[in-house]
């Protein structure tokens, strides 16, 4: 046998292989010898069958499929004993395979198209911003108004205000609609939420359906109806008030802190500012990580100079999923070079990095995962013991697709971790506002 790789004008090349009749004689032999002992014909006792009669019957097919079977492991000994970095698989040269007369050919030529991963050089030595959101008291304020409103009591008043919901009767006599339903007073257009303040039992006012809300999806909830039915509604309606509804928020008392927090962790409005003040950090944090983590990736992608066999790639691509159609790659081809390279570079991150990860890593990853789902909650020991049989069990499922997203995620984020101890990171305080902008660059 003898295989030669040719590379092209560029990052792509063929692999040929010239194969004897000496190097499948002896599988095809075996093969058709097995298949002797093994077949049933009819005039031929059970193992008796002579092996010509085998060779004249299934011959050919028994010849194609060793020598599939030879092609393929001698492409990847190859590839692996001299060290070629390829993108994907090779891609057969099928109008050349299809040139084989298997009835008269005792030698073949076969060829493989390879995309190569040419050798490239990335820098770690930038510097980056990382930008932290500053709590500011205006909005930390306005979200623990927000969870007193939650956790409040609802009360029905005589007469409503703004903030208020008004649940009642909207109907319309000339077409006979009747329905009832809830008006929150703040999701009304603001021209007309003047209209719904000071409204008692039994008050009715006259509204243009259409303009009853800011947002259509919201007349579409008060109404419980399909969008293709609410857009059929139009002209003058009334709305008579049945209740008025209103939540009086819950006040800052122990009640309140042990909702939030659990039994006896917070006991003065102090301690629960504080403990509530560090969750939006965390959740700010988490987002300047995120943020940053993307900044380090573009910088990175931008700086490295990268030949991509794009016409192999788009080819391997179609050939090894069905699903994609040409004209889709070709709109989306820009997306899949940029993954490509991505992915390329946080490979030869973590081989050069001396980071392992072990089955135990990935199972407390896991875990974490599913602590995350419950709040983050401490856990005793009986507890802690089910989420690692529930970790194991969740990475044994779905035939191992399952662990390797568990093990691509830790391994993306132990990639990340190492970017972060290199490039040389200022963290700048910015508001809420501020992020918004800088994220949407």
């Amino acid at each position: 046998m003898d295989i030669q790789l040719e590379k092209n004008s560029g990052p792509e090349a063929l692999i040929k292989i010239n194969l004897k009749e000496a190097d499948y004689q002896p599988k095809f032999k075996e093969k058709l010898k097995s298949y002797s002992k093994q077949a049933n014909i009819k005039g031929f006792r059970p193992g008796k069958v002579p092996m010509s009669l085998i060779e004249k019957m299934y011959g050919k097919s028994i010849m194609v499929e060793e020598i599939n079977k030879i092609l393929v492991d001698s492409l990847k000994e190859y590839i692996k004993e001299n060290d070629i970095k390829i993108i994907g698989d090779p891609l057969p040269n099928n109008e050349k395979a299809q040139e084989i007369d298997w009835d008269t050919q005792k030698e073949f030529d076969f060829e493989y198209n390879v995309g190569l991963i040419e050798d490239f050089d990335y820098k770690l030595d930038f510097k980056i911003n990382k930008y932290q959101i500053k709590v500011e008291k205006k909005v930390l304020d306005e979200a623990i108004d927000n969870l007193k409103e939650q956790y409040g009591k609802m009360t029905n008043p005589e007469v409503s205000v703004a903030r208020d919901s008004i649940f009642g009767t909207l109907a319309q006599p000339s077409t006979e609609f009747s329905k009832d339903g809830l008006i929150y007073i703040d999701k009304v257009a603001k021209k007309i939420q003047k209209t719904f303040i000071g409204l008692k039992k039994d008050d009715s006012v006259k509204i243009d359906i259409q303009k009853l809300f800011a947002d259509e999806k919201d007349l579409v909830e008060m109404t419980a109806m399909s969008d293709e039915e609410v857009k059929g509604l139009s002209g003058e309606f009334e709305f008579t008030v049945k209740n008025v509804n209103r939540v009086e928020p819950a006040e800052m008392n122990q009640e309140f802190f042990d909702k939030i927090f659990g039994e006896g962790k917070i006991k003065s409005e102090e301690e629960f500012i504080k403990e509530y003040t560090k969750i939006f950090e965390e959740n700010y944090d988490k987002e300047s990580e995120y943020l940053l983590a993307h900044q380090i990736q573009e910088k990175i992608l931008k700086d490295t100079k990268m030949e991509i066999p794009e016409v192999f790639y788009k080819k391997w691509i179609l050939a090894s999923n069905q699903e994609i159609k040409e004209e889709d790659l070709e709109k989306d081809f820009e997306h899949y070079v940029r993954d490509l390279k991505w992915t390329l570079i946080k490979n030869r991150i973590f081989e050069e990095s001396d980071v392992k990860i072990e089955y135990a890593d990935i199972v407390d990853y896991t875990k974490k995962m599913f602590q995350a789902q419950f709040g983050g909650m401490e856990l005793n020991d009986e507890m802690s013991q089910n989420l690692e049989v529930m970790a194991n069990n969740y990475l044994q499922q779905n035939n191992g697709e399952h662990y390797m997203n568990v093990h691509n995620q830790l391994r993306t984020e132990k990639i990340m971790d190492i970017l972060k101890q290199k490039v040389e990171i200022s963290v700048k305080k910015v508001t809420r506002e501020e992020f918004e902008k800088k994220a949407e660059k």
